[in-house]
């Protein structure tokens, strides 16, 4: 084996030459990726130094007798070990190779250059095993003496204390593992991070995940600080949605050494990379998983408006079981979610939620202090927190993305995380019982509790005869209103949330909304609402929760503290100023409901909380309303939906048009819809007999939507009581094609079992009428010929 080897030598075939690192930048260096140019000091080399010195024997023996879970022999054995490769006199043929490499690599350049010296273990980078952060980089390295020095550093490296525990708890032979070192020319990047081609928390193959940070990328993949992350929608290269970080300081190079270098002010919140910047990387990441056939955690730069890949390696935590579970360290007895006081949010990094006792560790020198069940609490991980991290009910972080150490290791090892909480340290108090929810990014004071509506859920589904829940083609929704039937009502057998209304938690609030601004109450008004949207969204996660925006007319408004002031006096308000018009007419108003389901979806991480528009009569209506989400930083993606109501005829007459300009779904309101199709109030009791959603005109406008809706891929929903009352009726929207029906809590199990009938019924009739059709074409067949 050759002791150097350029990356134009290398393919991903090179793993025992070059290590996972170094066998992954020659692949995509010869498929013309941007990989700033480098060689590789081959893990021969390393096993060649290791001979020279006479060193495989006693680094085994202290090998042989060490109990990794030993923490203080573990640094020790560490200690021993590097300083005996350290001072080992690097072989004659190697020292040359490499010195004759790093003038070549000055030649090609012009000028001495700037280089990073980066570990590559035989055994890492697999699609099975991770060996993130274990062996060390050196970074801005110069000079002749200075990069072989660097080299020896990483072959040291290979037993590092953390290293040494990973090798051994995954069953590795420590003398079989090589170590290459990749030396490669510095990108002085003045911003960098961490790409994962698939959505590291939900592992969706459809969204591009980007980290991002000023300066040095290492300051991401360290989890010094809380990058910005960017979630790109991978099917059509659009920005689904942006997290802007405040970075108060960056790593860059300054007199040839790495400096720590405060950001001014005015810059630290500012978005790193410009949304061109965005979507160029998204694309070059999508086609290097293309390249490899398999989704990539790819680390990148830029570097004076060039975009450098300087390393790409298999996402190691995928097809990990993705259900909730919950990590105890104490018994789970206690508040629900809803109930309980909330002392810090951050970014939801390793699903789950896991409950303990609060152990802050500074450093990875306290690391021996952890007990099995406690809530490791520290400023960042690194990889000698593995040991700790093992042992933890869940993992609190102040600074890191989902990119991070922290992040990566807890995903692997199924620990809850939260990371970037900014203050976990200053705020959680040692030896305090904490819940982790490492699903929506929250720390909980206490202990919580399964939320007893689960727990009936659970049970339901258990039992026969009266507990017995019919499973359904079309699913069924459910209407709710009063949040704190929020928990109650998600142990029904529902699909999720059909028309959250939003009504009564307006009315809860107490105040018009334009009076909340006028008193300079507006953010007031935003968190309120936002906090009982959470509590909706958390109690039926995963399932959708549809959140109908503010339907209130104008009688209905003045009833509000202000109201008098601020509403006009109408004499038809049904027919009047309210839905998707008021939307228009005042949309400072509108957006700060959209700014309260950002926050629930952005802060809280519950992206089950969806958007519907009542009362909309006119395409520019739902133009102008997108305008205003777009304005707010709310786009349409894989996992936000956006909804209109179909209440008013001339929305059945343009539906198809509705659809081509962008919608998700449409949920029929039958009250208003049958009372404007017939002319009919149904408030009056006169004509409250005529008023039947049965008629054959308002059944003639339920099969276009539906049938239309089917046509362009677009959800269908009906929301209101007849299909629960009349069996008939349900059959027909099934006929139809109804997506799903949304119903009061009293009747949802009523409507599964009236719908479960109408599907068998259908189902029954069209095998009837096949059946028929086969008999008829054999009787076709086999009739007599005449003569």
């Amino acid at each position: 084996m050759k002791n150097v080897m350029w990356f134009k030598e290398l393919s991903r075939k090179s793993l025992a030459e070059a290590g996972g690192k170094g066998a992954n930048l020659g692949e995509m260096y010869e498929a013309g990726f941007p990989v700033p140019p480098g060689f590789v000091v081959t893990s021969g080399a390393y096993f060649k130094h290791l001979d020279a010195n006479n060193l495989r024997e006693p680094i085994t023996k202290i090998l042989a007798s060490l109990d990794v879970n030993d923490n203080d022999a573990l640094q020790k054995a560490s200690e021993d070990i590097k300083r005996m490769i350290i001072e080992g006199q690097i072989p004659r043929d190697i020292y040359e190779d490499i010195l004759n490499s790093y003038r070549r690599m000055n030649d090609m350049s012009g000028r001495q250059v700037y280089v990073a010296v980066r570990s590559s273990a035989t055994a890492e980078d697999l699609p099975t095993a991770s060996f993130a952060g274990q062996q060390s980089t050196y970074l801005n390295i110069f000079g002749e003496k200075e990069v072989a020095n660097a080299v020896r550093e990483c072959w040291a490296s290979l037993f590092e204390s953390r290293a040494i525990f990973y090798r051994v708890q995954n069953k590795f032979e420590h003398m079989k593992v090589g170590l290459a070192a990749v030396v490669q020319m510095m990108v002085q990047s003045e911003k960098a991070g961490v790409v994962f081609t698939v959505d590291p928390m939900t592992q969706n193959n459809d969204i591009i995940s980007i980290e991002a940070a000023y300066g040095l990328g290492e300051v991401v993949v360290s989890g010094s600080i809380t990058p910005d992350t960017y979630r790109v929608d991978k099917n059509k290269m659009e920005i689904a949605d942006k997290k802007i970080a405040k970075q108060p300081w960056m790593l860059i190079k300054m007199e040839g050494k790495n400096r720590k270098v405060d950001i001014k002010d005015d810059m630290q919140g500012h978005q790193k990379l410009s949304d061109m910047e965005i979507k160029d990387l998204a694309k070059m990441s999508a086609r290097i998983e293309e390249h490899y056939q398999f989704p990539q955690d790819i680390e990148y730069a830029f570097e004076k408006g060039n975009l450098y890949i300087v390393q790409s390696r298999p996402i190691t935590t995928l097809d990990k079981e993705k259900k909730e579970t919950k990590k105890e360290g104490v018994k789970m007895e206690g508040k629900s979610a809803s109930e309980a006081k909330i002392l810090l949010k951050g970014l939801g990094a390793s699903p789950g939620v896991g409950v303990g006792t609060v152990k802050i560790i500074k450093s990875s020198k306290e690391i021996k202090r952890m007990e099995s069940g406690d809530v490791l609490v520290t400023e960042m991980t690194t990889p000698d927190f593995v040991p700790a991290m093992k042992k933890a009910a869940a993992i609190v972080t102040d600074t890191g993305g989902m990119t991070s150490h922290a992040a990566i290791v807890s995903r692997e090892l199924g620990v809850p995380c939260v990371v970037g909480s900014q203050e976990a340290t200053k705020i959680l108090k040692e030896g305090e019982t904490i819940s982790v929810d490492g699903t929506h990014g929250i720390i909980y004071e206490g202990m919580l509790a399964a939320p007893e509506g689960k727990k009936e859920a659970a049970a339901a589904a258990g039992t026969n005869g009266a507990g017995y829940v019919p499973i359904t083609g079309t699913k069924i929704y459910v209407n709710i209103a009063d949040v704190d039937q929020a928990e109650r009502v998600a142990a029904l057998p529902v699909d999720g949330v059909g028309l959250l209304r939003a009504e009564f938690i307006i009315a809860g609030i107490g105040a018009h909304p334009r009076k909340m601004i006028v008193d300079g109450k507006e953010n007031e008004f935003i968190d309120k609402l936002a906090a009982d949207l959470r509590r909706f969204a958390a109690a039926f996660y995963p399932r959708p929760v549809v959140y109908r925006a503010t339907d209130f007319k104008t009688n209905e408004y003045k009833n509000l503290d202000g109201g008098e002031k601020y509403e006009p006096h109408e004499e038809n308000p049904m027919m009047g100023y309210r839905g998707a018009a008021r939307y228009i007419r005042e949309p400072d108003l509108f957006k700060m409901e959209l700014k309260a389901i950002k926050k629930v979806r952005d802060e809280y991480h519950l992206k089950n909380l969806w958007l519907m528009i009542p009362f909309i009569r006119k395409i520019g209506e739902l133009r102008a309303i997108k305008e205003s989400m777009q304005e707010t930083g709310i786009y349409r993606t894989k996992d936000f939906k956006l909804w209109i109501m179909v209440e008013v005829p001339s929305t059945v007459f343009l539906i198809d048009k509705f659809c081509e300009e962008g919608i998700d779904g449409v949920s029929i309101g039958t009250n208003d819809l049958t009372q404007l199709i017939l002319g009919i109030d149904r408030d009056n009791t006169t004509m409250a007999k005529a008023f039947d959603e049965r008629n054959d005109a308002v059944l003639r406008a339920l099969k276009i939507v539906i049938t239309t809706c089917n046509d362009y891929g677009v959800t269908c929903s009906l929301c209101g009581q007849a299909p629960s009352v009349y069996p008939e009726f349900a059959e027909k929207l099934v006929e139809f094609g109804i997506t799903s029906i949304s119903v009061n809590p009293d009747a949802v199990e009523r409507t599964r079992r009236i719908v479960l009938s109408a599907e068998q019924k259908i189902i029954l009739s069209r095998l009837s009428a096949l059946t028929k059709n086969i008999a008829d074409d054999k009787k076709k067949t086999t009739a007599p010929e005449d003569d």
